[in-house]
């Protein structure tokens, strides 16, 4: 009797070491990836700064062209001065139409990889093996149990289990 409980904490001990270092590698994996994603929102950052100079050029273009046309506007007529101002108009919203674009992909692209990276790791998650002790006949009680809205205490102790293993299982089962 002894030797079989030192048995079973010796492989619950294993088994806690082993879910131990898939989570440490879980999070050396997150954070290393971290890393790419902060690179990404530095080139977003480096584009919206380009975006702004240009948005400060135009914004001078625009005072030059108002001058000008200020000057213009006495021998110009209401046709031509439309022109300008739409050709002005045109010029300065082309780059910014461009970047804006580039920006919207560079952010579609983060969200997927984010998107992607987040299923992989919920899917690594739910391939922890779950401690021995467990069965599915218990799973289905615990979830029946606390549904019905018995207390992770009481379910604990009518079924000899842990309460780290029954909030477990209710974390794995996406109930708690």
């Amino acid at each position: 009797m002894n030797l079989e409980n030192l048995n079973l904490s010796f492989s619950l001990e294993y088994v806690v070491i082993i879910m131990a270092l898939v989570i440490l590698y879980l999070l050396f994996y997150v954070f290393t990836k971290d890393a790419k994603y902060v690179k990404n929102i530095r080139s977003i950052a480096s584009v919206v700064e380009e975006a702004n100079r240009e948005i400060y050029y135009l914004k001078k273009k625009i005072e030059q062209a108002q001058e000008s046309i200020q000057k213009k506007s006495q021998r110009m007529n209401d046709d031509e001065i439309y022109q300008e101002i739409e050709r002005s108009v045109y010029d300065m919203q082309q780059p910014l139409a461009l970047a804006l674009k580039q920006m919207q992909n560079n952010i579609k692209a983060i969200e997927l990889e984010i998107d992607t990276r987040i299923s992989h790791l919920e899917s690594g998650v739910k391939q922890i093996s779950i401690p021995s002790s467990l069965h599915a006949n218990d799973d289905d009680k615990i979830i029946s149990l606390y549904k019905q809205g018995v207390a992770i205490e009481i379910i604990s102790k009518e079924l000899h289990l842990s309460q780290p293993e029954v909030e477990f299982v209710l974390k794995i089962n996406k109930i708690r």
